[in-house]
């Protein structure tokens, strides 16, 4: 006769629910202050990094810690070491600021825990991220009947849309085969500018494993667009010498001056050729909403795919990244697979999407709750008002470049990005060339200082081997008066840096 199995007491170390919802409160309470102080706060960490580093040095936990004193970590340990991606004078990368009732958005969807990869286990967040899908095409004058998913940034983004284009041009079963293949014929080659083409590209030619130089540098125009002559050009070549063009990549505002490619002509030739036309607008095709500036977009509506980053320009928090596919059955093919476990062996009353089968990512969180969200709260007309401001502090910083002595504008804006050079004016009747190690070490050592301030972050890129001063405004809490304020802190940062003739 069997012994019985000894029943024990299990614990699955919940917290108690009134003690749940008093640190709620206290959650809500700093989140609140620190949205009360935001505006203020020195942007980075006054620490070294090897201080905090010390700072988190800690060996791992054998026994619990009390909720409270875990909380207090936050104000004791992280929120003095954060970079503040959300003040109005965070200019670098392309980083969003967050709304606000994003942070409800998220405590929600952790609450709830669903995996949004398949309809069982997520069948409202499913559902929500379909909704989202078609929003955004609405958005930027995409058709509404494309698929798409919800991803972690514009490289998942846009690796997920070369490969749906790589399976679907190639004329041999490479989702069974690879590129490894006895059937393939010759080398797969894609195409974007020489200038503005975004590194994420290269990345994700990389993870496909098409080798970096499959990524053909096109020549840009003077205004850093790409020739679309010169475009042709290559592609002839490339075909007479045996290579394989699968993808033409536009950049729809890119990353150092904002520039949207000729997206019409580029629509053309990928219709002619029949090559995939792949539109980058991680940075800018939000832009799209705005019917003023609808005529830089035109040809974007024709793109077989399309990658967005609500966490640049629609002002969500990390991570959510777009990808949009005209065709929803091309990127399903390219994705879908099959196990027993993942659906069940019987068929059920759902027949609807699982986006595992739409994307890299099985299990997947339920990051459509915040743009749903966000939407909702801040409407079409509420994002053309927040995109509207942005573009107009661009535009007022150029102003303020043009009539400076100082600086010397390297671009005209046309979205959010905005570019600029120390160059002053008693130095411009000089040969550039024979000074232009100066004026790169001024530029960086101009950006350096005013992000070691923490008044505001800023970096430094290049434009035609010129190192610059680069701003992405593209938080919808940054006025005018904060790029006045910014403006007149490089000037006199630059000022002072040319009396001591500072120099690396």
């Amino acid at each position: 006769m069997k012994k019985a199995i000894a029943v024990q007491d299990f614990d699955n170390l919940d917290i108690d629910l009134e003690e749940f919802r008093k640190y709620g409160y206290k959650v809500i309470d700093a989140i609140t202050e620190y949205y009360s102080t935001i505006k203020d706060r020195k942007i980075i960490s006054e620490s070294s990094s090897k201080e905090i580093e010390k700072v988190f040095e800690e060996t791992l936990p054998l026994t619990g810690t009390s909720v409270n004193n875990i909380l207090g970590e936050w104000h004791n340990r992280v929120l003095p070491h954060t970079t503040h991606l959300g003040s109005p004078r965070y200019f670098g990368f392309v980083n969003g600021s967050g709304s606000m009732i994003s942070v409800f958005a998220d405590a929600l969807a952790t609450s709830v825990n669903m995996n949004s990869g398949g309809w069982k286990a997520g069948p409202a967040a499913t559902e929500i991220e379909r909704r989202v899908i078609k929003w955004i095409a609405e958005l930027i004058n995409y058709p509404t009947i494309c698929g798409g998913l919800l991803v972690g940034g514009g490289t998942i983004a846009n690796f997920s849309a070369l490969l749906t284009a790589l399976r679907n041009t190639a004329d041999y079963n490479t989702t069974e085969e690879g590129l490894q293949s006895n059937k393939k014929r010759g080398k797969f080659t894609l195409y974007m500018s020489d200038h503005e083409g975004h590194i994420s590209i290269v990345k994700a030619a990389d993870m496909i494993n098409l080798g970096r130089n499959a990524i053909r540098r096109v020549p840009s125009n003077e205004d850093l667009t790409m020739n679309t002559d010169a475009l042709e050009k290559m592609l002839d070549e490339d075909i007479k010498d045996g290579l394989i063009p699968f993808c033409i990549v536009a950049q729809v505002g890119s990353i150092n001056v904002g520039v949207v490619d000729p997206l019409e002509r580029i629509a053309e030739i990928c219709k002619e050729r029949k090559l995939w036309f792949h539109a980058d607008g991680a940075c800018g095709a939000f832009g799209a909403i705005l019917p003023e500036i609808a005529q830089m977009y035109k040809g974007l509506e024709q793109a077989d795919s399309v990658t967005l980053d609500p966490h640049k320009w629609l002002y969500i928090p990390y991570e959510a990244g777009c990808l949009l596919v005209k065709e929803e059955e091309k990127l399903r093919r390219t994705f879908s697979i099959a196990a027993p476990y993942l659906q069940g062996t019987l068929p059920s009353d759902y027949n609807g999407l699982d986006f595992f089968e739409y994307g890299p990512q099985m299990s997947r969180g339920f990051n459509a709750l915040k743009i749903w969200m966000t939407i909702k709260n801040y409407g079409k007309e509420g994002y053309q008002k927040l995109l509207r401001q942005n573009i107009l502090c661009a535009k007022h910083l150029h102003q303020l470049v043009l009539q400076s002595d100082v600086f010397v504008p390297m671009h005209q804006p046309q979205l959010f990005i905005y570019a600029f050079r120390f160059f002053p004016l008693q130095l411009r009747n000089k040969n550039e060339e024979e000074i232009k190690s100066y004026l790169d070490v001024m530029n960086q050592k101009i950006a350096d200082t005013i992000t070691a301030s923490g008044f505001a972050f800023i970096m430094t890129s290049k434009i035609k081997e010129k190192i610059v001063i680069r701003l992405s405004i593209c938080s919808h809490r940054t006025t005018i008066q904060d790029i006045d304020k910014v403006f007149e802190k490089l000037t006199t940062i630059a000022g002072e840096l040319k009396e001591k003739k500072e120099i690396y």
